[in-house]
């Protein structure tokens, strides 16, 4: 089986041929850190994750580079509206972004480059591309000159002549033509900068990138991912700028998530419906938003509302309760072997088609039905009088390892099982001895928990509501 991958560069789906055997070299674009992540951000941290995690799961050996955007307008903004040093708001908001994309179930990358840790580097590639005349100076800004660059617009697929509609060239720029775009920008008074051959300034936007993605991975990578809205201009200019300095192809496959809508208008500022995810999982299950941006594929618009999250948080549940089923049912389980071999041949049929459904395009949306036909025959075994534990053992593997793909957790927020377990011992022992009063303390304060009490032949088992 190959995995196959829709590359936007081709506007087609294509075998995943990586250029060394068994490697992958992985490159997402980061979030500028000026603020709290929103959703828009939340995608491709869990859509790429999610990429990374299947690919190591098939063998793979993932080098992931994601970087942060630790300089730019919007951070020096902040800064003089919060009255702090831009350096000081990037780590805050670093640190933000761990703890929300890690509460989400996303694993960190190999590499987190910063650009203020990389100056010297971007210089040295500008350097390289006037060198190469594809960029020029101009009272302090560098610009690339981008009609000298072939290639330009391959991945939008516009011609150059077309994207120059519209194109304007804005008050302070000296460009030589309106699409050229900004390397390196000379600093205003009062903002922070770095010394430079054309004076103090600090680098533009797209140049970050190409410079720090060939410093970590080398001059071709095989994938380079992030939304849709990075496509242009953003990743064509880190074409034109890596491929005019390096003659290379910069990467074989670009990967684009779609967007989100917010109750079917565009997520935006303006609308007042931004919505960061700090404040979601202070309200919800963080992994419940996992689960709802995974049961989309990834190219495909999200629409994102509370009555379309409450459906996900009921189906995750419905999962998590068929291997809670699993787990309660083992206790009284046997080594059977009487028509054991018959599920445990269900169970890797069920393995092989989520194999099958990822390999295409990395289905998380068709991947997650699977899950839950993994739920239904989980359940149909569950209704057998006697039970195997080599067959409850498989069944847990699989949600286990299916979830674990998916970034997916099957541990509950709150309560610890173990602390539930002893509640229930505590109300069990308490009835014995007809203290009543203790035992329906101990009932309503499980209830208070949503913790659900029901009576079945191998005893007292819970799940939550």
């Amino acid at each position: 089986m190959t995995i196959r991958l829709y590359n936007t560069l081709t506007r087609k789906k294509e075998e995943l041929i990586p250029l060394e055997e068994g490697k992958i070299k992985m490159y997402v674009c980061g979030p500028t850190v000026y603020n709290y992540i929103h959703i828009g951000n939340a995608r491709p941290a869990i859509v790429f994750d999610t990429v990374r995690r299947y690919l190591q799961y098939r063998g793979y050996d993932v080098t992931f580079v994601s970087n942060f955007t630790d300089v730019d307008d919007k951070l020096i903004k902040a800064a003089n509206e919060l009255g702090e040093e831009v350096p000081t708001i990037a780590e805050r908001f670093i640190k933000a972004y761990f703890e929300d994309t890690g509460a989400l179930g996303c694993q960190k990358a190999d590499v987190h480059p910063r650009v203020t840790e990389n100056i010297e580097l971007i210089i040295d590639f500008i350097e390289q591309l006037i060198e190469k005349g594809f960029a020029y100076e101009s009272a302090g800004d560098v610009y690339y000159r981008t009609r000298k660059f072939d290639g330009y617009g391959k991945l939008s697929q516009q011609s150059i002549d077309e994207l120059k509609v519209g194109a304007r060239i804005g008050v302070g720029e000296k460009k030589e033509e309106a699409l050229d775009f900004v390397l390196w920008k000379a600093a205003k008074e009062g903002e922070i900068y770095w010394e430079s051959p054309w004076g103090k300034g600090r680098p533009g936007w797209h140049i970050e990138c190409s410079a720090m993605a060939r410093k970590y991975l080398g001059d071709t990578i095989d994938i380079h991912a992030g939304g849709q809205d990075l496509a242009f201009p953003h990743h064509e200019n880190e074409i034109a700028q890596s491929e005019a300095l390096t003659g290379q192809s910069f990467a074989r496959y670009w990967m684009h998530n779609g967007y989100i809508n917010i109750d079917n208008e565009k997520m935006s500022k303006s609308l007042g419906n931004f919505v960061l995810v700090h404040d979601i999982i202070q309200q919800i299950d963080p992994q419940v938003l996992r689960f709802f941006m995974l049961s989309v594929h990834y190219r495909h618009p999200i629409n994102y509302n509370e009555e379309l999250l409450e459906q996900a948080r009921t189906s995750l549940e419905r999962l998590k309760t068929a291997y809670e089923n699993l787990k309660h049912r083992k206790q009284a389980s046997t080594n059977l072997t009487e028509n054991s071999e018959n599920w445990l041949v269900k169970i890797q049929e069920i393995r092989q088609v989520f194999t099958e459904e990822m390999d295409d395009d990395f289905n998380t949306a068709n991947a997650i039905s699977v899950l839950f036909d993994l739920s239904k025959h989980a359940n149909y075994y569950l209704m057998e009088k006697h039970t195997s534990t080599d067959v409850i053992d498989a069944f847990l593997k699989e949600f286990e390892d299916l979830f674990f793909i998916l970034g997916l957790s099957l541990e509950e927020e709150g309560l610890l099982d173990e602390e539930v377990e002893a509640l229930i011992e505590q109300r069990i022992q308490a009835r014995k001895e007809r203290n009543f009063q203790l035992a329906d303390e101990i009932r309503d304060k499980l209830k208070e928990m949503n913790i659900i009490l029901e009576d079945t032949p191998q005893g007292i088992r819970w799940k939550r509501g």
